[in-house]
């Protein structure tokens, strides 16, 4: 009757993880042999696993990857990629998250930025770090909406506090004024103080011409260029083959 009270407590305090591993614990003859200690000591390493497990699925789904399966021992090193893996394995221990680095990923259509952008992002969820993905054209309408709601100063304060934001398709267009000045509002804000990963098809050359006016685009680079590392996918060779040719997709 005792035993069945314990189970109903734990259960109570929504630890039902102990609970089970309680149960286990009595129906199992063997583990019953160790020392009281031990046995505190497993029931106490199955609530802490779990919890850590259920803590990493909650970042996983609210980072929103495109690719939730992407993993950086997964990355191809083909030749005509010319990827610097040293650089990548690097980055992968998610160091430049604590520095405060940011990372500029560069190529053509289909190359694969998107896939090497959240497999960094996925490191970055196992090792507990927020992490939210998110394609540039739909954060800015998410902006113009929350300005429009009032929200805005609310939303912008969520994205300064994402340790590693991943904004995918930066610059596919030239930007209009307000957009501008928001992306400025995103790199002030998060400036020496969070990690940011830059997905682009355009030479970092051309990111000025796409912002537009004079001024904001230099504010904007100042806070992005030169504290980045830099992946480039070589796309220029003749025998380049995409990574969507590769994996039997159409193209974009």
């Amino acid at each position: 009757m005792l035993d069945n009270n314990t189970v109903s407590k734990l259960r109570e305090m929504k630890m039902s993880v102990m609970a089970t591993a309680f149960q286990r614990q009595l129906a199992d003859k063997a583990v019953c042999e160790l020392s009281f200690e031990e046995r505190v000591g497993l029931i106490v390493d199955a609530e802490w696993t779990a919890r850590k497990n259920n803590r990493l699925k909650r970042l996983i789904r609210k980072a929103g990857f495109s690719m939730p399966e992407a993993a950086v021992e997964d990355i191809e090193y083909h030749p005509d990629r010319e990827l610097d893996k040293a650089l990548i394995l690097r980055l992968s221990t998610c160091n430049f998250v604590d520095e405060y680095h940011n990372i500029v990923i560069l190529g053509a259509t289909g190359s694969g930025k998107s896939y090497i952008a959240n497999a960094f992002g996925v490191t970055a969820a196992r090792k507990f770090y927020t992490v939210r993905y998110a394609r540039l054209p739909d954060l800015l309408g998410e902006l113009a909406i929350a300005r429009a709601e009032g929200t805005y100063r609310s939303v912008m304060k969520q994205l300064k506090q994402i340790k590693l934001l991943i904004l995918d398709e930066w610059l596919l267009y030239n930007l209009k004024e307000p957009e501008a000045r928001d992306l400025l509002e995103i790199a002030e804000a998060r400036y020496k103080k969070a990690s940011t990963i830059f997905c682009s098809q355009h030479d970092v050359g051309d990111w000025h011409q796409k912002i537009g006016e004079c001024t904001i685009a230099d504010a904007i680079l100042d806070r992005i260029v030169h504290d980045s590392y830099r992946i480039v996918i070589a796309t220029d060779k003749v025998d380049a083959v995409s990574m969507r040719q590769r994996k039997g997709l159409a193209a974009e």
